[in-house]
């Protein structure tokens, strides 16, 4: 018989052996959940924006653009491209050495992947982990958020009514005292954390004796830069909007702009402007706020942006070297927004910025993509969520080789002369 290509679940379905495992399902069944959990959201969506309004105090169309879009552009995705994405592939430029062998990177499941969920936007962010969680083929186990256990507790639900078994998702409940519990108790192989850095330092620590891996997805407190050439208007409305979304309590927005000298004061009062149409707003704990810009030297407390709330520091600077400086002084770098009519010069800082993400003549609206991945560096975090290198994260790379029976490097010990014959042919090889 000639030697196969190794099977993998991820590829032409389960192995026999373990057919029967709540670890491993087949894509197909994992597509089909995704599908169902789709369409129960979009049933459901009224439920989920009424919980929202009611424990977040979410907008209702804002619940609906910036919540649950995202969720179900995600599944759109993951139904298009998951099998594309973790089907076993093959290597390629093996050494001379390798006579006889052929190498497969396969994708398994982690085994059961924790989630410990957050509350400013509580159906897309759970919703997207669950997604790319189940669809890497793992078991989960959530604690929703103590601020939003109604609307993530019947997020939670129309996943097990389209298709998720005790075995598949097990509910903890929205207390911090279930979240430490899990930390210590739960025999985890991965844990998803959004949440404050310094929350996210404990959750470090806390399973760094154990050795579980982790993917946490911390505060960003980020830049928008407004270069001397950028369209002060776009980038007044682009920032303006990105700082009043969610009432300000988005991980992603600017809390500061850095804006060349030169046409910063006509910046301040076109954002000004902005601030000016919005109503107020009221955060989680019940309080109300108005968007609103200060300008501030670089080294006032709130170029910071220690708060979460709609407020944004302008400062004008004087070089790109300036705003460097003033952008690296803060070390939460999550999605740092360039404006300038000079792309190749916007794409050449992106480098220097120590973001994961970047957005040119934009703010955190183009970040909802559902391909794009969301890395987070530093005091932001590690891992990468969302997106193709988010779905791989929630597998383990297995390398399997095949060796021909026929062709394949001697294991004898070389002759002396075949030992001179393999020098030469190394010389040759790799020395031309």
């Amino acid at each position: 018989m000639a030697d196969a290509e190794p099977q993998s679940e991820t590829n032409e379905g389960a192995p026999e052996l373990f057919a029967g495992s709540p670890a491993v399902w087949a894509i197909e069944d994992r597509l089909a959940w995704v599908r169902r959990f789709r369409k129960a959201v979009v049933k459901g969506q009224d439920d989920l924006i009424a919980l929202a309004g009611e424990e977040v105090r979410k907008d209702a169309f804002e619940a609906l653009v910036s919540d649950i879009v995202p969720l179900l552009s995600s599944c759109k995705w993951h139904e298009r491209h998951a099998r594309r994405v973790l089907r076993a592939r093959r290597l390629r430029g093996g050494s001379v050495w390798q006579v006889g062998q052929r190498h497969w990177v396969r994708r398994e499941p982690l085994g059961l992947v924790g989630i410990i969920a957050t509350w400013n936007y509580p159906v897309q962010l759970l919703g997207i982990q669950l997604v790319q969680a189940v669809v890497a083929g793992n078991r989960v186990v959530v604690k929703p958020s103590e601020r939003c256990p109604k609307t993530q507790g019947r997020l939670l639900e129309m996943a097990k009514e389209a298709g998720l078994t005790e075995d598949l998702l097990r509910v903890l409940p929205a207390t911090r005292e279930a979240g430490a519990a899990m930390l210590e108790r739960e025999p985890l192989d991965h844990l998803v954390f959004t949440g404050s850095t310094e929350v996210g330092r404990v959750i470090a620590a806390a399973l760094g004796p154990r050795l579980v891996p982790s993917t946490l997805e911390l505060s960003g407190r980020d830049t928008a830069i407004v270069l001397e050439d950028a369209d002060i208007a776009l980038a007044a409305r682009s920032i303006g909007a990105a700082v009043r979304l969610n009432a300000g309590q988005t991980c992603m927005a600017p809390r500061r702009v850095l804006v060349a000298s030169q046409v910063a004061e006509a910046f301040a009062e076109l954002l000004r402007e902005e601030a000016g149409r919005s109503t107020s707003m009221r955060l989680i704990d019940g309080s109300k706020c108005q968007a609103r810009v200060e300008i501030c030297g670089p080294d006032d407390a709130l170029v910071r942006g220690a708060h979460f709330e709609p407020v944004i520091a302008v400062t004008p600077c004087e070089s790109i070297q300036d705003m460097l400086r003033v952008h690296w002084a803060v070390g939460q770098h999550l999605a740092t927004s360039v404006f300038t009519q000079d792309v190749a010069k916007a794409s050449a800082l992106a480098g220097w910025l120590g973001s994961g993400t970047v957005t040119i003549n934009d703010a955190v609206i183009p970040t909802a993509h559902p391909g794009a991945p969301l890395p987070a560096l530093g005091a932001s975090g590690w891992g990468v969520s969302r997106g193709e290198l988010g779905l791989l994260s929630m597998t383990r790379p297995v390398h399997v080789s095949v060796t021909s029976r026929r062709v394949r490097v001697p294991t004898a010990p070389p002759s002396a002369k075949q030992a001179e014959q393999v020098k030469g042919f190394v010389r040759w090889w790799y020395g031309r």
